[in-house]
């Protein structure tokens, strides 16, 4: 009886093998390769207990520990490091001759798999490849075998960002890790750190701890975990870079000015307009507070958080807000600032910005950074027609608000900006995803953004190559307004996510959103083995 009991298991496995059309070596492929190669012949690579690796890389690196890990994790095999076998290897080396710093290739024929890139972080990509062709095609997967394929792969966009908000509500460093394990699946290589906005100043500046000791506290007695109290020692920010380096990420810091001040206010309120030196400041509750641009005490103290930000981020840049200050509240009704106004000439309050910033970005090149702004414009929704106020040359700035992403393109273009697209009708991922559908609460009218709607970003806005040239990435956002904890910061990032990378990585001809449903669903499914919380997109199936 349990003969004939495992025979047909085998048999029904076989069978569901040999008519699951959609379960093959490209199926979990997220983004989508630029170039790829099958073999017609249906013929695969045998892994066994005699396979080794063969690197160049030191024996005990982390890539080779990747490499051993996904092996066992798929196959249950555990690969050794020893032997030089030309046949029977999986091979991992730098190779000089690829162009393009995350520029690798990855080979399955009968001799086994080689993967080359041209740097450690093109080698990882090359990993997390191999991880997705093992997901796929679970059933050559189950019989430790992999296809014969050759892929040659480098992204359309070097700059592939997802931006998360622990100002607002706070995550653990093991949460925030946790989310770059999820960022590298999919081959994004930048974590913005929103770290100081209204709600929160959640990073350590040993030269002004009032900061923290005030501003990241909103919940007395609450747990200094999150989600309300918290904030980032100096020590472990330097932990999060170095685990995120380690998968190819770079850590961007931003730090909100001159508007979502509240934080800072709080500790030091003299450095706000002087009309609301006395009005109360509730983190999580006070809103439209803007630093003064007449208070040198501010920029003294700016001068000391930049210099200790860029002494502790290897990033080159830093971003600085500059979005949705509250001109006409703050600075518009100050005496200091229109004294300042009028000394300068200016007929608007928005001017203002020109000098705040001028003394701002020289700080920030004197510490060797380069400044990125979200990019304001003369009008919060169409007709615009110019920047808020003229951005100097080496600002990069990102396009966020909706329907106004394509006079952004048109202005930075025009003004020689670099440009990073997060359209809000596409990127922002904390929008709910179905009608109906989360958030539930601080909930204030946020628009629907479907799977679909992101999957159709084309970063180049279908403009002629020249047009588009300036454009350096892309960026999805989760603003935490309603994002209290890792569950729900990852719920709402994917399978959106999953389109974003996409996007970011893939060219056009290699996309398409019939291939691009398919090859959500071994992904979604392995993320949920892995304990990650994910949105089950029901909706993308027409139903009979």
């Amino acid at each position: 009886m349990k003969r004939f009991f495992s025979w047909a298991l085998a048999a029904a496995f076989a069978l569901s093998c040999a008519t699951a059309i959609a379960q093959n070596s490209i199926s979990a492929l997220i983004p989508m390769p630029n170039s790829i190669t099958q073999s017609s012949k249906g013929e695969t690579f045998q892994v066994n207990s005699k396979t080794t690796i063969n690197s160049s890389l030191p024996q005990g690196s982390f890539l080779i520990e990747e490499l051993k890990q996904i092996i066992e994790n798929r196959t249950g095999i555990a690969l050794t490091e020893e032997g030089d076998s030309k046949r029977n290897r999986i091979e991992l080396v730098i190779d000089n001759t690829l162009k393009g710093k995350e520029h690798y290739t990855l080979k399955v024929d009968k001799k086994g798999i080689s993967i080359k890139g041209s740097t450690e972080g093109a080698l990882f990509w090359g990993l997390k490849t191999l991880d997705q062709l093992l997901i796929g095609d679970i059933c050559n997967t189950a019989e430790q075998r992999i296809g014969h394929i050759y892929i040659d792969d480098n992204p359309r966009y070097g700059y592939r960002a997802v931006m998360i908000d622990p100002a607002r509500h706070f995550l653990p460093v093991k949460d925030v890790k946790f989310f770059i394990d999820q960022m590298a699946r999919f081959k994004f290589n930048v974590l913005q750190l929103h770290l100081t906005d209204d709600q929160g100043w959640r990073i350590e500046i040993k030269s002004h701890p009032k900061l923290t000791d005030i501003g990241a506290n909103r919940k007395p007695g609450a747990s200094n975990q999150g989600p309300d109290n918290g904030f980032y020692t100096q020590e472990e920010i330097k932990d999060i870079i170095a685990y995120a380096a380690q998968r190819n990420i770079e850590v961007v810091p931003e730090l909100d000015i001159p508007g979502h001040s509240v934080a800072i206010l709080a500790a030091y309120p003299e450095i706000g307009c002087s009309f609301r030196h006395n009005e109360k400041k509730d983190l999580g509750s006070t809103t439209n507070m803007m630093l003064c641009a007449s208070k040198e005490k501010g920029y003294k103290i700016y001068e000391d958080i930049i210099r200790e930000v860029a002494q502790l981020f290897p990033s080159k840049k830093i971003h600085l807000g500059g979005d949705e200050a509250a001109v006409q509240q703050n600075w518009a009704k100050c005496p200091n600032c229109l004294a300042l106004m009028e000394k300068m000439g200016y007929d608007k309050p928005s001017q203002l910005m020109i000098p705040f910033f001028e003394k701002i970005l020289d700080i920030v090149r004197k510490n060797g950074k380069e400044p990125i702004l979200w990019c304001e414009l003369d009008n919060i929704w169409p007709p615009a027609n110019e920047y808020l106020f003229p951005y100097p040359e080496d600002v990069t700035l990102v396009t966020w608000r909706n329907a106004l992403t394509p006079k952004c393109i048109e202005l930075t273009r025009k003004y020689g900006h670099k440009l990073i697209m997060a359209p809000g009708e596409h990127a922002y991922l904390d929008y709910p995803q179905y009608p109906g559908d989360l958030p539930e609460f601080n909930n204030w009218g946020m628009p629907v953004t479907t799977l679909k709607k992101t999957y159709e970003l084309d970063p180049g806005y279908g403009l002629p190559e020249e047009e588009q040239a300036h454009i350096e990435g892309v960026m999805a956002t989760l603003w935490a307004e309603a994002i209290k904890d890792i569950n729900r910061l990852t719920y709402m990032t994917f399978p959106r996510g999953m389109a974003i990378a996409e996007a970011a990585w893939s060219n056009l001809e290699q996309r398409s959103w019939e291939s691009f449903k398919e090859r959500i669903y071994p992904n979604i499914m392995d993320m949920m083995k892995s304990g990650v919380s994910v949105r089950v997109p029901f909706e993308i199936v027409e139903r009979k």
